[in-house]
């Protein structure tokens, strides 16, 4: 499972000219699934992402994770994030899960958000065409991939 962290001081996503997701300061995360994710990857994602010290504390310093400042977070899939570009020029996005085995760990990874959480996490559609607007805070932006836990 791999993630695209994105801290932000203002995200939203718009489907059809319909707000969905609207959140100030928090967390825009992408995820992109594929067929060897499990639970476990899901458990470990989230704890990370709940608790990535990236938010300034009192003297500025990323001293601070999205739980501490009681930050919002969106979560938005994206296949996309699996695609494979070594050969050619359109990238091929085979490691990607299909939607009957996506949608149910889309749905148990936004769950595990909120229970790390605390609170409500807003999303996306899956599947849907949308429009992701955001405001990169510092920037700040990191990669995680489940399968490089090291």
């Amino acid at each position: 499972m791999k993630a695209v962290i994105q801290r932000v001081s203002q995200a939203s996503v718009t489907i059809a000219s319909k707000i969905v997701a609207d959140i100030q300061k928090g967390l825009l995360v992408l995820v992109g699934i594929e067929d060897a994710d499990t639970q476990e990857d899901i458990n470990w994602l989230c704890q990370k992402i709940a608790n990535l010290r990236i938010f300034g504390d009192e003297n500025d310093v990323m001293n601070l994770s999205v739980k501490e400042i009681n930050g919002d977070v969106i979560v938005v899939s994206q296949f996309t994030l699996h695609a494979l570009t070594k050969k050619g020029n359109r990238p091929s996005y085979i490691k990607a899960s299909k939607p009957e085995i996506a949608i149910p760990m889309y749905e148990s990874f936004v769950q595990k958000m909120e229970n790390e959480l605390g609170k409500k996490v807003q999303t996306g559609i899956f599947g849907a065409d949308m429009k992701v607007l955001l405001v990169n805070d510092g920037p700040v932006t990191i990669v995680i991939d489940s399968k490089n836990k090291g």
